[in-house]
């Protein structure tokens, strides 16, 4: 099985399958640049012409507090009788059986408000490992509470996405998927927006440049709201 990098409790906070960048790789570089990292090795935060550090900690809350990561299985909590070695023992087994592959290029672009990384060409095989993630490992989730399911219905969802929500927990699955690793949150100004994307369209270059191969399946957890997303477990998947 992974290395756990942390232990969770039995049924508490919320799980999720993400892909996450390997260590030493210039994409995993880039979210430490843009992000931030605790730590000896953490980099300066990045400094844009017209924003303030204030106005750029706001827009940068969200991808922080969930980490920098493409999400395979939304978060969710555990059903009753289930528990986190369990779930991490049954990615561990579909991980070995499911086999690596490369991603296409990324690029920064625009989704809606917000920016993100995504894949340059669709990728037919990387949809397809999303729906098998979200069915799989479905029998692990609890419902959604009813606050946050209203949450998102007022949101104003598809009559599409309202089903989705129902069946899945989550309106951003099968055919509504598109893999992304978020940069940003909401960017209401239109010239802040562009400013944000021409910084990381360079920053972004290297990483974009380097081929990136999906070769593992990375367990994370949320105790808490307040707490930002860690990760628990990385599942090398097959060859």
């Amino acid at each position: 099985m992974g290395a756990a990098a942390t232990r969770a409790p039995a049924e508490d906070g919320r799980f999720a399958v993400y892909f996450a960048p390997a260590e030493g790789s210039r994409l995993a570089d880039l979210g430490r640049r843009w992000l931030g990292r605790p730590g000896a090795d953490a980099h300066p935060p990045p400094t844009l012409p017209g924003l303030s550090a204030g106005r750029l900690s706001a827009l940068t809350e969200s991808p922080r507090h969930y980490g920098f990561h493409g999400t395979l299985k939304p978060p969710f909590r555990l059903a009753r009788g289930r528990s986190g070695a369990e779930l991490a023992h049954t990615l561990d087994s579909f991980a070995a059986q499911t086999r690596g592959f490369e991603l296409p290029p990324f690029e920064v672009a625009a989704l809606g408000r917000f920016l993100a990384l995504v894949p340059s060409q669709p990728c037919p095989r990387l949809d397809a490992l999303a729906e098998a993630c979200v069915r799989h490992f479905d029998a692990f989730r609890a419902p959604p509470p009813p606050d946050e399911t209203l949450r998102r219905r007022a949101a104003g969802l598809s009559e599409r996405q309202e089903r989705l929500l129902d069946l899945w927990g989550y309106p951003y699955v099968m055919e509504e998927f598109r893999f992304h690793l978020t940069l940003t949150g909401p960017i209401n100004d239109a010239d802040d927006r562009r400013t944000v994307k021409a910084y990381l369209e360079a920053l972004a270059a290297p990483a974009c440049a380097e081929p990136t191969r999906l070769d593992a399946l990375s367990l994370f957890w949320q105790p808490d709201s307040a707490t930002p997303f860690r990760p628990l477990s990385r599942h090398p998947l097959g060859e």
